[in-house]
């Protein structure tokens, strides 16, 4: 299927400019960048230019430098300019990774205020795109962009008032003219052709990059299903899509490219012509001349280089648009900072309704409670609403009417961290970082000693399956916990709510991905642990519901006691 990206949320001066202000304390160094660029770039029309006043003074022009003091200005003029010119891009580059790294920390931040709700609907591929390519993309405005627009305005403003005074002004009118339409009109025109095709690139790029990390994450499924053929068909068919846009924005380069080598071209040739006309009619002495065309023909560097721009900012524009636009992408939830704290005694819910789009309603008026060690089930068929039911005693979303309550007191009023201390939830799937058991289960308790892990794992009946394994708790998960069973990951993902130590236990589907004999090793665990804690297991599974001191069913959104 045919991806057709979004257009761009934001213009391109938008972009510019806040990507300009994420600059901040570091804006000097941009400051002395700049100031060094112009300084480089002038010394190097400085060795040209010194020619040129030699051959001028051949020709009669009252020059007060001698000939050796002419040559040696030329030769410092080149010595400065290599100094000058690595300042500029030390400074330009400092700036630059100093800010991506400034950046991807920001980024990691606001995954984590979103996280877990706003997440739930992103590719994780295209997250990863984010971290790494638009990232490493808007290197290029702040080494390649920023710097080198500010010196093509100084140094095309200084060339201007140089040839005006120094040789004429009709010279200076004409370079002038030459610097708008090669720095200005130009990667106006080219940046709106290339627009479009700048942001299907970027979308095809993050696209391909999601489908193939699920690829390569499903690789076990895609296999046993039969499936590699056709798998590995659609990759070559976006590979092919991502190639082709490539081919479409280079072609657009190149052409842009083109446009600019011939328009200087022309205005150099306008520029000469001129200032033999204006000799031959003895408006102009020939020295003069030879000065002011030099000049003009050295300085066409900078403004060429802006109108290289647009290539490399149709791709910054589209990267910066995304990760501008997650920066300022509002949480489902604002963290409760200084909020009341609790040590969990009893839960609370009443007339709680709640809908993700304002309309559908997926919960509506429930009420239950649950009480310090007891075992409350839930009940319903899939996509009823349960598991959302358990985001929201954790205030992943934002209820819509209605109370929840721990120990009296609302979860919109209790202090975020105190929540998480006090209530933990096992998802239908543990997910394992890629890392030895003993790592994965410090996730839970990151000052955990090893003694306290053996009593999480045995209270989930699991301890004894991984002393079994070659390494014991040191043996790797495997990408995914590929390297374990479901049910061993079930089990640890128990283990880890366990040593995390909290009073109540949310355990959405935990035995949804085992068999028979795990699902009575899980529940036979959690009966155990019912004089401890509090648990209140949801399942679509009646059987599941064996352990439970008191079960809601869940229909059509409402909740209703069972007897």
């Amino acid at each position: 299927m045919k991806s057709h990206p979004k257009p761009l949320r934001r213009s391109g001066a938008n972009i510019m400019a806040n990507l300009i202000l994420l600059l901040g304390s570091l804006s000097y160094i941009m400051v002395l960048a700049v100031i060094n660029g112009s300084a480089g770039f002038v010394s190097a029309m400085g060795v040209t230019l010194f020619g040129a006043i030699g051959i001028a003074k051949a020709l009669g022009e009252p020059v007060a430098l001698s000939y050796g003091m002419i040559g040696a200005l030329a030769i410092l003029c080149g010595a400065v300019r290599g100094v000058l010119r690595f300042f500029e891009q030390y400074g330009n580059h400092f700036i630059a990774f100093k800010l991506l790294a400034v950046l991807r920390d920001k980024i990691f931040a606001a995954l984590r205020v979103l996280c877990p709700a706003k997440l739930e609907s992103k590719q994780k591929g295209s997250l990863i795109a984010m971290i790494t390519s638009d990232i490493e993309t808007l290197e290029v405005f702040y080494a390649h962009t920023v710097s080198p627009i500010c010196i093509a305005v100084i140094v095309s403003t200084a060339v201007f008032l140089f040839v005006g005074f120094a040789a004429s002004w009709y010279l200076a009118w004409i370079a002038l003219l030459g610097y708008l339409l090669i720095g200005i009109a130009a990667p106006m025109i080219s940046s709106g052709r290339l627009k479009a095709s700048g942001v299907r690139y970027r979308a095809e790029f993050a696209s391909f990059n999601a489908f193939f990390l699920d690829s390569i994450q499903g690789i076990r499924d895609i296999v046993l299903n039969n499936a590699g053929s056709a798998r590995a068909k659609e990759v070559g068919r976006r590979s092919d899509v991502l190639l082709e846009e490539t081919r479409r924005m280079k072609r657009g380069i190149a052409r842009a490219g083109a446009a600019t080598e011939l328009t200087v071209s022309l205005v150099v040739l306008a520029v000469l012509a001129a200032g033999i006309a204006l000799v031959a009619h003895d408006r102009l002495s020939a020295g003069r001349m030879i000065i002011g065309v030099t000049a003009v023909f050295g300085s066409f560097g900078p403004v060429i280089a802006i109108s290289a721009l647009p290539g490399n900012l149709t791709q910054t524009f589209a990267s910066g648009d995304r990760v501008l636009s997650l920066l300022r992408e509002a949480p489902a939830v604002t963290p409760v900072e200084n909020g009341r704290t609790f040590d969990f005694e009893h839960l609370t819910v009443n007339d709680l309704s709640f809908s993700y789009d304002g309309q559908a309603q997926v919960l509506q008026d429930v009420c239950m409670r649950a009480d310090s060690g007891e075992i409350v089930g839930i009940v319903g068929e899939s996509g009823c609403g349960k598991s959302t039911l358990l985001k929201l005693l954790l205030r992943f979303w934002q209820k819509d009417r209605g109370t929840i309550a721990y120990n009296g007191i609302d979860v919109d009023e209790t202090d975020t961290a105190s929540l998480l201390d006090n209530v933990t939830m096992v998802s239908q799937s543990t997910y394992l970082f890629d890392d030895t058991i003993e790592e994965n289960l410090r996730i839970a308790k990151p000052g955990a000693t090893r003694e306290e892990m053996e009593a999480a794992c045995r209270m989930a009946s699991v301890h004894e399956c991984i002393l079994s394994l070659p390494e014991g708790y040191r043996t790797r998960a495997g990408t995914l916990g590929g390297n374990l069973s479901a049910g061993e990951k079930q089990r640890i993902g128990l283990a880890r709510a366990f040593l995390r130590g909290s009073g109540l236990i949310l355990l959405d589907e935990p035995t949804s991905n085992v068999d028979s004999i795990n699902e009575g090793i899980i529940l036979a665990a959690l009966k155990e642990q019912k004089r401890r804690k509090s648990i209140i297991l949801v399942s679509h599974r009646e059987s599941t519901m064996s352990i439970a001191e008191r079960v809601y069913r869940v229909e059509k959104g409402r909740l209703y006691e069972q007897t």
